[in-house]
């Protein structure tokens, strides 16, 4: 009986490094791919002027960065498993990876947010055609990121759900404004972007919740 406990053991962990060798090479290339956006963004942003370009560039970047936390979570959790005086828990670090994204998108939820109700209050002129390119672009590649990501929930862990929500949480708010741009251009309704942009904060700040009551659970192990 104690052999047969020993035996399943291996088995599930022979399978959890298959996930998250799995899971780290997803990572790993969504990660090329926001980073080749955002350099190409902020080149032709710099290049034309264009703010809106600009300022999606350098909004790519901090995608980039927690992006780039869970591509190193799987990273790490590789090399120390490989290590035979290691006697952590490994899954700590993919909880502690998600934890610190989950901040990361309640941080960025709350900015957008703000920015969008100062806008409200403040609207400015928009250049619709260059904006509507910048989303479409941005969702796009967010709806390419999320299909990479894609993962069986069964088999996940709050690292790889971290990585996932920012892309869906991108593809989101860049949906919204193509909607709201969209809208506000034909009729006029300039409030419909900032309405847009509102709405989407509002769901992201109740999927990062989650995500850090999740990973926190793991984390004190509860």
């Amino acid at each position: 009986m104690f052999s047969f406990y020993l035996i399943l053991q291996f088995l599930i962990v022979l399978d959890m490094k298959h996930h998250h060798n799995d899971f780290e090479s997803k990572t790993r290339w969504v990660v090329y791919i926001t980073a080749i956006v955002m350099v190409v963004e902020i080149y032709f942003g710099l290049r034309t002027g264009s703010m809106a370009l600009l300022a999606d560039g350098i909004h790519m970047g901090s995608h980039v960065l927690a992006l780039g936390l869970s591509w190193f979570a799987y990273f790490m959790v590789r090399k120390l498993s490989g290590k035979e005086n290691f006697k952590g828990d490994t899954s700590k670090i993919l909880s502690l990876a998600g934890y610190s994204s989950g901040l990361m998108l309640l941080i960025f939820s709350f900015v957008l947010m703000w920015e969008a109700v100062h806008r409200l209050y403040n609207p400015v002129e928009i250049n619709f055609v260059e904006a509507l390119i910048v989303a479409v672009v941005g969702f796009f590649v967010n709806i390419l990121s999320a299909f990479i990501l894609k993962h069986d929930h069964h088999h996940s862990d709050n690292n790889i759900r971290a990585a996932y929500l920012h892309v869906i949480a991108d593809a989101l708010t860049s949906f919204t404004a193509i909607v709201g741009l969209t809208a506000a251009m034909i009729w006029n309704i300039i409030w419909l972007d900032t309405l847009g942009a509102i709405l989407s904060s509002l769901v992201i700040i109740r999927w990062s919740v989650i995500l850090l009551k999740d990973s926190g659970k793991d984390l004190l192990n509860l």
